[in-house]
């Protein structure tokens, strides 16, 4: 039986287990244009009635009932301190010093709704960073010698504040030697990137234009001005943002996903979760080299997509209202604030002065805005071949970002609200019609979402049952089940995880794998992002009206999940029944387990549930034996196996200062290049559903095929 998908959503709570992402809500950023740190002398009247409310809550609806004491304020002081300057490059251990007399009286002043001392760090912060530019200035008009044998360590962890403006000013010499060494080899990188790609032989001539091409630019005074500007936007912070900084350091000291989100980040949020917003369609950074706001990506589909002009990499310098309205210069500007004046209504117009990329003349483009579908958070599909003693076998996969739902519609009452059930249901019809053997779900950088489409879609691959326990802070369980007849997909299913796989993700592959539904393969572990939260209007909460004022939102640690065998998610994850080397898998501080103060693994009791025996040891034994026999005799695995070694040895030791050292690390590999490759690959949005020619993929597909093959022999005995 089809499941109905009218049906599987029932659940419409507002509670959410996402890992999130700050940098999607910093290329969505919303709110006002701000005034200077100058401007503001005093927190702002109304940040103690959202500090009220936050600690409020905290002492009535956190999970772990944790008292608001002086460990807590330790914890708040630590954690703002590391939020602050967590290369440790601005402060001097006598400023840590001095903010740490008062660890534990900063419990006392959030009682009541005080929070000046973050103003007092915050005003130690930039007076630090004014003597640390005036010092790289100095620096940057200096000789270096990079013959010399010296290094330096980098990672935080293991490094320390300087002790006086003395050691401050050796640290910050190895920092600059460091970055033009670092500038310098990314330069030969480049160009060789581009001569390699010039002598291909079946390369185009390139298109001719008869704009001048950016000039290539002392590293000297890109340094020079990458500080600089560090430094203006350091200034420009203004009490919403300190007073978001602040409070998170106090929520994530009772958990890590506990946060207080300010009024422009809980409405990117609510984007991110419909999946939808108005506007231009464009992902904009900020470049702190430049001082520009730089293009990262044109979404398909969208306005600027259909315009055609605007391009990856085009700097915006400024914004105009309407067909003709003062185009208002951005260079320098916050990117919350650029972003604020180039999203707007639908079929309105924005002005943007764009230069585009490599040339130096700006240009006027007018385009009109619409209606976008953040379609990179979307169930995508494909259908591959794998051959295997001479047959072909059809194996659909899904590639699933995110357990999303337009939470306003799904409230106001609307059937056609966007779900990820939904939009999986219409995917497996496809497979359906045509005669897929397998299905493949990818969660590989699945980092959550809603609890309501986690449970919806689970029971589209089992029929009937208990899908996630939940346990509240006063130790109350009640389970989620999926109640509705019938499935949508009852063949062969294999889920890919990784340590980025969380929360909704996990629910999902715990209860597929406590059901023996199907095959868990990917990264040792899941994240083990275990704990439910649920979103506070804080304004709504305070003043109980339609027309609250904005006051933000707080994300509440309320409930830990566990699955139908009473294990928890949470610390452990679910550990996957075929391991399959990765990146993800060594890469540090990924899992729930690196991050301070996350919850401990704990069990309680199991609930009834159906052992379907689609998987059992004996068909998990066999496939790890068929797909280690094949990983040996990989080119691509045993290239991973010996960058891995390698990424395990140079993480966290120092980086060598001598050019020639230096260089030849480079070329040779280099941990801190790969890791950023790694997360970054992962993160494209606009990677292939499924790349064929991609080794960990084609073994993915291998293990599929073993898998089916197999349990059709099971089938037949």
């Amino acid at each position: 039986m089809i499941h109905p998908v009218a049906a599987v959503h029932r659940f419409r709570s507002r509670f959410f287990l996402g890992l999130g992402s700050a940098l999607a809500l910093g290329a969505l950023a919303l709110g006002a244009v701000k005034v200077s740190w100058a401007d503001l002398g005093a927190p702002a009247p109304a940040d103690r009635n959202v500090t009220n409310a936050v600690v409020g809550l905290l002492n009535t609806d956190h999970l772990l009932r944790h008292p608001l004491d002086d460990e807590i304020s330790e914890r708040l002081l630590k954690g703002f301190i590391r939020m602050l300057d967590s290369p440790k490059l601005y402060f001097y251990q006598s400023d840590i010093d001095a903010f740490t007399t008062k660890k534990d009286v900063l419990d006392d002043q959030i009682k009541l709704g005080d929070v000046s001392f973050s103003y007092t760090v915050y005003r130690t912060l930039l007076k630090r960073i004014d003597e640390r530019v005036a010092l790289i200035d100095q620096l940057l008009e200096m000789d270096h010698d990079f013959t010399i044998d010296e290094d330096l360590v980098i990672d935080p962890d293991e490094a320390h504040y300087p002790k006086d403006a003395a050691e401050a000013s050796e640290l910050w010499r190895k920092r600059i030697k460091y970055e033009l060494l670092a500038l310098k080899a990314d330069a030969k990188a480049k160009a060789k990137a581009e001569k390699d790609r010039d002598s291909e032989p079946t390369k185009r001539e390139p298109a001719k234009t008869d704009k001048p091409s950016k000039p290539p630019e002392d590293p000297r005074q890109r340094l020079r001005r990458r500080y600089h500007n560090i430094a203006k936007l350091r200034h420009r912070a203004d009490h919403e943002e300190l007073l978001e900084m602040y409070l998170t350091s106090l929520t994530t000291s009772f958990d890590p996903h506990t946060s207080y989100m300010s009024p422009s980040s809980y409405e990117n949020f609510e984007i991110m979760m419909r999946l939808n917003l108005e506007g231009i369609g464009a992902s904009l950074q900020y470049d702190v080299d430049d001082g520009y706001t730089v293009v990262k990506q044109i979404i398909p589909g969208g306005a600027a997509d259909r315009d055609g002009r605007l391009k990856r990499d085009d700097r915006i310098v400024g914004v105009g209202q309407g067909e003709t309205g003062t185009v208002v210069a951005t260079m320098e500007m916050k990117l919350n604030d650029v972003v604020a004046m180039i999203r707007g209504h639908r079929g309105t117009t924005v002005r943007l002065e764009v230069i585009p990329a490599a040339q130096t003349d700006p240009q006027i483009y007018n385009i009109v805005r619409d209606k976008i579908a953040l379609t990179e958070s979307e169930a995508r599909s494909e259908i591959v071949e794998q051959e295997k003693d001479g047959r072909k076998y059809k194996v659909g996969v899904i590639d699933l970002p995110s357990f999303y739902m337009d939470m306003d519609a799904a409230k106001n009452g609307h059937d056609d609200f966007k779900s990820t059930t939904r939009d999986v249901a219409a995917l497996l019809d496809g497979f359906r019609e045509k005669q897929v053997d397998a299905v493949v779900l990818d969660l590989r950088r699945n980092g959550g979402g809603s609890l309501t489409e986690a449970i919806n879609l689970t029971g589209l691959f089992i029929d009937q049952g208990p899908i996630v326990q939940v346990k509240d802070k006063d130790s109350h369980i009640q389970h989620y089940d999926d109640p509705v007849e019938g499935t949508a997909w009852d063949g062969p299913l294999v889920v890919l995880t990784s340590k980025l796989s969380a929360s909704a993700s996990e629910i999902f592959a715990g209860a597929i794998q406590d059901y023996g539904r199907g095959l868990i393969v990917g990264d040792k572990t899941t994240h083990g992002k275990g704990t439910v939260q649920s979103l506070q209007d804080l304004g709504r909460k305070l003043f109980r009206l339609g027309n609250a004022p904005h006051m933000g939102a707080l994300k509440i640690t309320m409930q830990q999940f566990y699955r139908p065998n009473g294990d928890s998610t949470q610390n452990r994850g679910v550990l996957a029944d075929i391991e399959l080397p990765s990146f993800t898998n060594v890469i540090e501080k990924l899992g729930e387990a690196d991050l301070d103060y996350a919850l401990k693994f704990d069990h309680i009791p199991s609930v009834p549930h159906q052992r379907m025996h689609l998987v059992d040891k004996t068909v998990v034994g066999r496939m790890t034996r068929l797909s280690a026999e094949r990983r040996a005799q990989s080119a691509g695995f045993q290239k991973l196996s010996r960058d891995i070694q390698r990424y395990v040895e140079q993480k966290g030791r120092a980086v060598s200062l001598n050019e020639r050292k230096f260089m030849a690390e480079r070329e040779e590999w280099s941990a801190e290049r790969e890791e950023e490759k790694q997360i970054e690959e992962l993160g494209n949005a606009k990677r292939p559903v499924f790349d064929m020619e991609d080794y960990y993929n084609q073994e993915t597909l291998a293990i599929a095929v073993d898998y089916l093959q197999l349990i059709r022999v099971a089938s037949a005995n």
